[in-house]
């Protein structure tokens, strides 16, 4: 007797079934994606383009007619290059290269006999419908014959024709101040790097693994860089070693303008960054690597070189790309501080406002873009063959009282600490005398904004608008950005995508995306057009921004939930919504402050991303900071960013005290 085999016949693959809830969180995730599209990859788009775009007056695609004295009788139509021809070039071939899509190019040339008296006729046209011509400021273009008088056709220039090509690369290389300007930013950075994951290890070090006092104290010390923007460690400097400076001594003949107060000045601002992760790092050892090394009677130093530095490597390494990055990107310390000195940032500042070069300034942009994208990806790689040092049956690392190490531990953190106090004490009081160094009788004249060039008060309060709304709307879409990509089901390809562009901003300088929305948001065919020069794009530049911490924030509190709360809240047939505001927020409420916290006080000290966008009603105080400077009114300038200063240490004490009020209140499961 045989067995009868049964088999079931193929069918269609089983699919589970959308829901509603997915169907909105979906929704909810491509409205977000599309903002990103908007505020970052497609003003980068349009960005590179530009870059690549060559202009050129094109000879052949314009005619031109001149009639008698009479104006009665016309010669034959003769193409712009024809008749150039014939006057023996009189426009030479090295003024068809124009710099810009703003080129414009006088035709009198062509007629020797030239008089705006005459009573001689002109007509002109184009070869195609692209050609392109002004008369005065009027724009005409296409095939049809256009009849001017002698007077009016003097006003007629034509336009460059655009094609696509390395030309402005070829051109920026050949300019050797411009190239230049390439490898002082690499060094810039190099330099600074080293002194600064150097200083920055030291002080994790002794904050970690000694147990001398005040450790709070210098904490909170070491944070104060993070509340000024870069330009003020610049005006320090200044006071301190400058012509006027209280220890321009100490320079022995050395100018403080330069890469010396560009290193200082990028020492001062990046430490903190490189601190909190290198102390991140420091903080997670486990105690048996150490007691296994003293059985084995290491030597500290070969113990050091063991086992606590492979331990926090991937940290150095990290926090080494992270300063990196901030020093060839930030802008405001170099045009402060850095003299004659060229670097990148501050090439793209001059092509833009200086010379309105804008395809130039494209190219210096996409030249910034390359590190910073190369050291982006380059700490994502090593990210991810980093390794838990702690296991569950690890012991917490605990320092030992040891009187010597204890004692130069904290002369080195006070050390650093004096070097923070001294930069902020010096702007505090050059903004509280009345004329550095000669009268230091105390005045609060430097605070009269109004009469200063810069933007006055009314600076100062449009940054605490667009820091409040920074913080607002910023808040809003990066924790629900990040709640519908961690929280949604399926949809792969959608949540990828996300999460890339999610990512992207943290490798594309203020300075490279504050010039992409000049090109995007400023082209009067863009239905954005009407917000250039508002409120609401200062707001989406610096949310953009600072997107990426934030949404790594918000994910970092959201991985903490239990993925079995949307099930359970599914099966009692509640909806998304209710879960999300019912549990969701309260649960991840510290990290929604801190996300709050972060975006308020970038976008005040920020000042890459905003310089390009600001209009006369939209002046922040951190730009006031750079146009008091550049108007010779460095004291107050430094007031302006003391405000800055002030404001900021406000709103970590209200957000100190909110948080703490808030969660007593909300979660006080916490504490119980």
């Amino acid at each position: 007797m045989t067995a009868a085999t049964l088999e079931i016949p193929k069918g269609r693959a089983l699919r589970a079934k959308v829901s509603g809830d997915d169907l909105a969180k979906r929704g909810l995730m491509v409205v977000i994606s599309l903002y990103l599209l908007v505020a970052l990859a497609a003003p980068l788009y349009v960005l590179l383009s530009k870059s690549v775009s060559t202009y050129k007056f094109d000879l052949t695609a314009f005619e031109l007619q001149r009639s008698d004295e009479r104006a009665a009788n016309w010669s034959e139509p003769k193409t712009v290059a024809m008749l150039n021809d014939e006057v023996g070039r009189a426009i030479a071939p090295d003024r068809l290269d124009t710099p810009g899509s703003d080129g414009r190019l006088s035709l009198t040339a062509l007629y020797p006999d030239f008089s705006f008296r005459s009573p001689v006729m002109y007509r002109i046209r184009g070869t195609s419908d692209d050609a392109a011509y002004l008369v005065g400021s009027k724009l005409h273009r296409g095939t049809d014959w256009l009849e001017l008088d002698s007077n009016t056709f003097r006003r007629v220039v034509i336009r460059p024709s655009a094609s696509f090509g390395l030309g402005n690369f070829i051109a920026y290389f050949s300019t050797p101040a411009l190239a230049q300007s390439i490898a002082n930013s690499v060094l810039m950075g190099v330099v600074s790097t080293v002194l600064v994951i150097g200083i920055a290890f030291g002080l994790a070090y002794a904050l970690n693994r000694s147990c001398m006092p005040f450790k709070g104290f210098f904490r909170l010390i070491t944070t104060i860089p993070i509340l000024v923007p870069s330009l003020l460690p610049g005006i320090a400097l200044v006071y301190l070693f400058g012509n006027q400076g209280l220890l321009k001594g100490l320079m022995m003949g050395h100018s403080i303008y330069g890469p010396i107060g560009i290193v200082i000045g990028s020492v001062f601002f990046t430490l903190p960054h490189a601190l909190l992760i290198i102390s991140t790092a420091l903080s997670v050892a486990d105690q048996r690597h150490y007691e296994a090394a003293q059985s084995l009677r290491s030597s500290p130093w070969r113990t050091f070189w063991t086992v606590t530095v492979p331990g926090a490597r991937y940290g150095i390494i990290s926090a080494a790309f992270v300063v990196f990055t901030l020093v060839i990107t930030d802008f405001g310390l170099p045009k402060v501080i850095g003299g004659q000195y060229n670097v990148l940032a501050v090439d793209i500042y001059k092509q833009v406002i200086g010379q309105q070069n804008f395809e130039m300034g494209a190219v210096v942009a996409v030249l910034l873009l390359v590190p910073a994208v190369a050291a982006f990806f380059v700490d994502s790689a090593i990210r991810k063959r980093q390794v838990a040092l702690l296991s569950a049956r690890s012991v917490p690392y605990r320092p030992k009282p040891e009187r010597g190490f204890d004692t130069a531990c904290f002369a080195y953190c006070s050390a650093v600490a004096l070097f923070i106090l001294t930069m902020i004490g010096v702007c505090q009081l050059a903004a509280t005398v009345k004329f550095w160094p000669y009268d230091l009788t105390p005045s609060f004249n430097n605070f009269r904004f109004d009469l200063m060039d810069g933007g006055g008060w009314g600076a100062y309060y449009n940054s605490i608008v667009m820091a409040l709304l920074t913080a607002t709307f910023g808040t809003v879409v990066v924790f629900v950005g990040a709640y519908m990509v961690e929280k949604t089901d399926g949809f792969a390809a959608g949540r990828t995508l996300f999460q890339f562009l999610a990512m992207l901003p943290m490798a594309v300088p203020g300075m490279v995306l504050g010039l992409s929305y000049i090109f995007f948001f400023n082209n009067p065919a863009n239905p954005l057009n009407p917000i250039y020069g508002t409120m609401a794009i200062l707001v989406i530049s610096t949310v953009t921004h600072f997107y990426t911490v934030s949404h790594l924030t918000a994910l970092t509190a959201l991985n903490q939930m239990d993925r079995e709360f949307e099930p359970v809240a599914a099966s009692l047939k509640r909806p998304f919504h209710r879960l999300f505001f019912r549990v969701t927020v309260p649960v991840s409420l510290p990290a929604i402050l801190d996300i709050s916290i972060y975006l308020f006080v970038n976008a005040m000290t920020t000042v890459s991303a905003v310089v390009f966008l600001y209009s006369t009603q939209t002046q922040l105080a951190s730009v006031a900071v750079l146009n008091m400077d550049d108007a010779g009114d460095i004291a107050p300038a430094a007031a302006m960013g003391m405000m800055i200063f002030y404001t900021n240490v406000a709103a970590r004490l209200l957000h100190g005290f909110g948080s703490w009020f808030l969660l007593r209140r909300s979660q006080a499961w916490r504490v119980s």
